[in-house]
């Protein structure tokens, strides 16, 4: 049985992962050569813009992350795992133009 909005059972129960992470790319392959850092906010099994592109994706059982960002014409799609407080995994994307591909590690704020 669903209480109704407002009630107690209605209301979210926090994430594990829930707060600001800052994650940062490191491309190995392709043209692109710069590291960015990229913040996102987790909400329960959402992942979400902090600012800096649009973030859409997800945490499943055992902090398995999936995450597309998008900044104007450049995206990158990556998965992975958070566990405790940071996080790792592999992203591909086109960027400016350029296909690469590489690592990202993540740390909670």
């Amino acid at each position: 049985m669903v209480g109704a909005p407002g009630s107690a059972d209605a209301k979210r129960v926090a994430g594990v992962y829930d707060g600001t992470w800052n994650v940062m790319f490191t491309p190995q392959a392709g043209n692109c050569h710069a590291t960015n850092t990229v913040p996102f906010t987790v909400s329960g099994t959402r992942v979400s813009s902090a600012g800096g592109g649009k973030v859409t994706g997800g945490i499943g059982r055992g902090g398995i992350v999936s995450v597309r960002i998008t900044v104007g014409a450049s995206w990158a799609s990556g998965s992975g795992r958070l566990v405790g407080n940071s996080g790792a995994g592999r992203w591909s994307g086109l960027i400016t133009g350029d296909r690469c591909s590489g690592i990202w590690q993540a740390t909670r704020s």
